[in-house]
């Protein structure tokens, strides 16, 4: 079964188009990617190849860039704001319980995304306990948490900013997703 890209008509306020071109691109990539890594190692597997090196390095790259789409899909999904998170509703209660406000939660979220290196800030929310926490991913496939469900996806690698921003002006970049969040679509994946 092959991985179709899908496309997204966005019109961000910050983000520009050229600079949503450049990641559009680059998310068809990890699609073409996942898909040849999908055909090689089945063929592989099919020759009784399934046991050598060769193989096994595949299917670790497998995780990078299955990862890369599906990070970049739940990203794409996450922007294009309708409204602003509704103060009344789930998920900013459980933010304001996790985090004592919503500002608090905000501010660590943002921080999350400051941290140095390359990588995706992402808001999970725990299976068991409920609990919404924000970690940074380092990679695409390095970092998550076990089970949890991601509920919120900012990309901070820098192909996400370069365009709009000079590398130095993450915090900017930042500030631009945020005033993009579709609160409506977030909500939907917490719960």
């Amino acid at each position: 079964m092959a991985y179709s890209a899908r496309s997204w008509t966005l019109n961000l306020k910050g983000l520009s188009k050229d600079q949503l071109d450049v990641h559009f691109a680059l998310y068809q990539g990890y699609v073409t990617n996942t898909n040849r890594l999908n055909d090689t190692i089945g063929q592989m597997i099919k020759d009784g190849k399934g046991n050598t090196p060769d193989c096994a390095e595949l299917k670790r790259r497998l995780g990078f860039e299955y990862n890369g789409m599906v990070l970049h899909e739940y990203y794409f999904d996450n922007l294009q704001s309708t409204a602003p998170l509704s103060k009344d509703g789930a998920l900013y209660k459980k933010l304001q319980e996790c985090y004592g406000s919503y500002e608090t939660w905000e501010a660590d979220f943002k921080n999350t995304g400051l941290m140095r290196g390359i990588g995706w800030a992402i808001m999970f929310q725990d299976p068991n306990t409920k609990a919404l926490s924000n970690h940074w991913i380092g990679d695409h496939e390095v970092g998550h948490i076990a089970g949890f469900k991601p509920i919120l996806i900012m990309d901070v690698w820098e192909h996400a900013y370069t365009v709009d921003f000079k590398a130095t002006e993450r915090a900017k970049y930042i500030d631009a997703f945020m005033g993009n969040v579709n609160w409506d679509t977030v909500s939907k994946r917490f719960g």
